[in-house]
């Protein structure tokens, strides 16, 4: 289990220090908007800081979702089941669909990569042209991080299998639909425990 925490805890450092990127993304698109239209003197650095700076977001986000269990499933069935239930569905999910297009991913991903520094690749879409070979080098490098945190998912898959229960996750942010769930328990528990008095 202290493994499967472990690499919990590198894929939330990492998708927390991706997640900064939103900041310096949404002040690169104002200066722009802003240069743009008042000053009327357009940056020429702003596409291409913006679509590198997404697509850091977007590869590095994956991996922290996973630790999360944050992915997209048909949850309206997915959580009436019972969670060795859940663990068997998870644990083919995984097997049919998952590894086969994230190692897809990471393969095609690092021969995107390799070429991208064998020719010293610069942006087109610019007068800046800023080189973008360090960036694509994110793609496998976000396919590793995947089959890595899904490793780690089948681990927690078997042990629900062997115990009934889901193993613990690391504790981080709650989602808001949970706290509003989790308030909603409490305000209706609230009048029971005072008739109890």
């Amino acid at each position: 289990m202290g493994l499967i925490l472990a690499i919990d805890k590198v894929n939330t450092a990492i998708g927390k220090l991706a997640g900064w990127t939103i900041l310096i993304l949404t002040l690169a698109i104002s200066y722009e908007v802003f240069a743009r239209y008042v000053l009327r003197a357009p940056t020429e650095w702003a596409f291409d800081v913006s679509y590198i700076l997404y697509g850091t977001l977007f590869m590095l986000a994956g991996p922290y979702a996973l630790a999360r269990n944050a992915h997209v499933r048909g949850d309206f069935l997915y959580r009436q089941w019972a969670p060795r239930t859940q663990a068997r569905l998870d644990l083919a999910l995984y097997f049919i669909f998952f590894f086969p297009g994230i190692i897809a991913l990471a393969w095609a991903g690092y021969k995107f990569a390799a070429f991208s520094w064998m020719i010293g690749e610069h942006s087109s879409n610019s007068p800046n042209g800023p080189p973008l070979y360090h960036f694509k080098s994110l793609i496998p490098i976000a396919g590793v991080l995947m089959t890595v945190q899904g490793l780690a998912e089948v681990a927690r898959c078997v042990i629900c299998l062997r115990t009934g229960e889901w193993p613990p996750r690391l504790h981080d942010v709650e989602e808001t639909e949970k706290l509003i769930l989790e308030q909603a328990a409490a305000a209706q528990g609230a009048p029971e425990a005072g008739k109890a008095i």
